[in-house]
C-alpha cells in the first residue's frame, strides 16, 4: 500500500497509508445518498407540499427557485471538505481524508480544483475517468487530485509511538548518558530505526557497529548489553529534549 510522508518540526517523519479504492468507493456512495436523501425531502417539503408547480411562475423563476434548492448538492463536496479540514459525511464515515501531496492540510483553492475536476472525473465520465485514474495511480488519485497536488489518506493508521523518536519515560526517570544532547532529531530518529530493525533481525553486527557509533561521537562506554545502552541513549535523549 502507497503511503505519504509528513515531516514534522522535529524532522520526525509519520508515514500515513493511502486510502484504498474501496474505501473511497464506499465515502462516494454514503455521500450519494445523503444527497438523494436531500432532493427527495425537497421534492416532498418544498415542491410537492407547496405546489410549486401551482404559482404559475414562469419558466426562468421556476428554474432559479430549483437552482437556489439543489445548490447544497451542487457544492456538497467543496463546502463540506473546506468546513471538515479535508473530510464530507462519507469521508468522516470511512475514516478517510484529503491531504496535500506532502502530508499536510489542503487549501481551499486545492478543494476547488478537485471540485471543478469531477465534471470529468464523475459526473462528464459517469465516474469511468476517475476510476481508471485512480487504478493507475500509485497514491490512488483521481484526476482532480492530480491537478490539486493532492491525495486522500487512511486516517485508520497503525502508528504509534514506536514511529517516532519518542519513548515512554516515567516521570522520576534518571538519565545516564547527559552527551546524547550532541545528537540532532533526525539522528536520533536514524538511530532509532536502525535498532529497531536490526533488533528484530537479530542483526547483532548492526547493534554493534551501532554502539561503537555512538561512544565515538558521544565520548562515552557503553555499560551492558548493546539493546539495553541504545535503549538508555533513546530514552536520555527523549529526557533531555523533552525538558
Amino acid at each position: 500500500m502507497s503511503e505519504i510522508s509528513i515531516n514534522t518540526t522535529q524532522n520526525v517523519n509519520i508515514f500515513f497509508n493511502v486510502a484504498s479504492i474501496g474505501a473511497r468507493l464506499g465515502a462516494y456512495l454514503i455521500d450519494l445518498v445523503m444527497k438523494i436523501f436531500y432532493i427527495i425531502f425537497i421534492q416532498w417539503a418544498f415542491i410537492s407540499n407547496m405546489g410549486l408547480g401551482n404559482l404559475n411562475l414562469d419558466t426562468w423563476s421556476e428554474m432559479s427557485i430549483y437552482i437556489i434548492f439543489y445548490l447544497p448538492v451542487t457544492f456538497y463536496s467543496i463546502v463540506q471538505e473546506s468546513l471538515m479540514e479535508g473530510q464530507t459525511i462519507g469521508k468522516k464515515v470511512c475514516s478517510i481524508k484529503v491531504v496535500k501531496i506532502d502530508g499536510y492540510q489542503a487549501s481551499f483553492t486545492d478543494y476547488l480544483t478537485r471540485w471543478v475536476f469531477r465534471l470529468v472525473d464523475v459526473t462528464g465520465s459517469l465516474c469511468v475517468a476517475g476510476a481508471i485514474s485512480m487504478i493507475a495511480s500509485p497514491r490512488h488519485q483521481r484526476l482532480g487530485d492530480i491537478a490539486a497536488g493532492t491525495a486522500v489518506i487512511s486516517l485508520k493508521n497503525d502508528i504509534n509511538i514506536s514511529h517516532t523518536i519518542l519513548e515512554n519515560i516515567s516521570t522520576d526517570y534518571q538519565p545516564t548518558y547527559s552527551q546524547v544532547i550532541r545528537f540532532s532529531d533526525n539522528d536520533m530518529r536514524i538511530i532509532k530505526e536502525t535498532f529497531l530493525t536490526a533488533r528484530k533481525n537479530n542483526d547483532y553486527e548492526t547493534l554493534r557497529k551501532l554502539v561503537k557509533k555512538i561512544e565515538e561521537i558521544c565520548e562515552i562506554k557503553s555499560s551492558g548489553s548493546e539493546t539495553n545502552f541504545i535503549q538508555t541513549v533513546i530514552k536520555d535523549y527523549n529526557f533531555y529534549t523533552g525538558e
